[in-house]
């Protein structure tokens, strides 16, 4: 039997949790994976903001178990979060997220997150996790310079009179194939457990997973060089927004665990499964993509750069290629850092054109000004809580 006051504490910390999952969907989740496409005029804004909800559901819940366990046990060393230091926590990153959306500025949400939790874990006690945050800290700053490097790499190709468009595109779509094929996905594995494309259709033949992996990898090159041969335009239409669908779908497997991490150490008391968490934050990640996301999608799209469709592929790519390889290291990361830099990195291919240098200024010290002040914030506030009612 559960006490009565552990049951509620985890009732109020599961509403903070619905609310940072709310303030995910309407700012990093929700807004960045559509955002080049919107801004190549592929899909409208609105439309944009209900895709990508239904998608961040479902990455959420076949990819949001390394994330979450990650967010909510290996920030810190030497104690569990308790149902306070998680709502103090949740609600500290939740509020300065959502100042983000509403003054459509992108708040790092890994930032903000990363930040309370371990200010509400050192202010219970416990012990900095160093070689987590090397860890972290090595994705964050690799990940302006990898994804827009890579973007601006792409965007360059496909720019290039010496390449046909038709061959670059399809060998690029061919190699995203190969990435969906070798990326795990819950319940495809043994037991239930989680497993890949290339690993479940090469079980039954010669050359196993690799071989499968290579196959999807022709089949998908395959099938986008006949559309772009026979009509160009849509079938570059419908690649981008594959690629924001598949980015949607990884934000939801990171971002979720952001949101329901800090109650990870809860759930043991009140025997609740993971899955039934995850499924209960990706409805949060949902609606707030529904309601609030349109705003930064739009922000996102106009003010960063004007973008064509060849340089949203161009960034759409490494966005899907590093947040999968976060989810897969179990490393917090933000998508508004992965999509942002990536979207700037195909601008510059284009020699700069309508990127805007003050607003990355202004959005690096963002960032950075949320991590610093989550940490203060959290800190301050659970050890004042702390010291009031002991």
């Amino acid at each position: 039997m559960v006490a009565t006051g552990t049951l509620l504490t985890f009732v109020v910390a599961a509403i903070a949790s619905l609310f940072m999952a709310w303030a995910i969907g309407a700012g990093s989740s929700g807004s960045t994976p559509f955002a080049a496409a919107v801004g190549a005029n592929a899909i409208s804004v609105m439309r944009a903001g209900f895709v990508v909800g239904l998608l961040g559901f479902a990455g959420a819940v076949l990819q949001g178990a390394n994330v979450t366990e990650a967010v909510g046990t290996q920030l810190i060393g030497g104690v569990s979060l308790t149902a306070t230091a998680a709502i103090v926590g949740l609600l500290t990153a939740a509020i300065l997220v959502a100042i983000g959306v509403f003054t459509g500025y992108p708040i790092a949400t890994a930032f903000t997150v990363t930040g309370a939790v371990v200010g509400v874990g050192l202010a219970l006690g416990g012990d900095p996790a160093w070689a987590k945050y090397r860890q972290i800290a090595a994705l964050w700053v690799l990940t302006p310079f990898a994804g827009g490097g890579v973007a601006y790499a792409t965007a360059r190709l496909l720019r290039s009179p010496a390449v046909p468009e038709r061959y670059a595109v399809a060998a690029l779509g061919g190699l995203v194939g190969a990435l969906v094929a070798t990326i795990e996905f819950a319940l495809l594995g043994p037991d239930g457990g989680a497993g890949s494309i290339a690993a479940a259709l090469g079980a039954g033949i010669p050359g196993g997973s690799p071989v499968a992996a290579l196959a999807c990898a022709v089949l998908v090159t395959a099938v986008l060089y006949r559309g772009l041969v026979t009509d160009p335009e849509t079938t570059q239409r419908r690649f981008l927004l594959s690629l924001g669908g598949l980015v949607a779908f990884s934000a939801g497997g990171s971002q979720v665990g952001l949101a329901i991490g800090p109650l990870v150490p809860l759930l043991d008391d009140l025997t609740i499964p993971l899955p039934a968490v995850l499924a209960g934050g990706g409805i949060g990640l949902l609606f707030g993509s529904w309601t609030g996301a349109p705003r930064m999608i739009k922000a996102l799209a106009q003010d960063y750069s004007s973008l064509g469709p060849r340089r949203s592929i161009a960034a759409l790519i490494p966005s899907f290629a590093i947040a999968q390889a976060a989810v897969a290291f179990g490393i917090p990361v933000s998508f508004n850092e992965i999509v942002v830099s990536a979207i700037i990195g195909s601008g510059y291919a284009a020699g700069g054109s309508g990127v805007s240098g003050r607003k990355m200024i202004y959005t690096v010290l963002a960032w950075i000004g949320s991590l610093l002040l989550a940490f203060a914030v959290s800190f301050g506030a659970f050890t004042a809580i702390d010291a009031f009612v002991t």
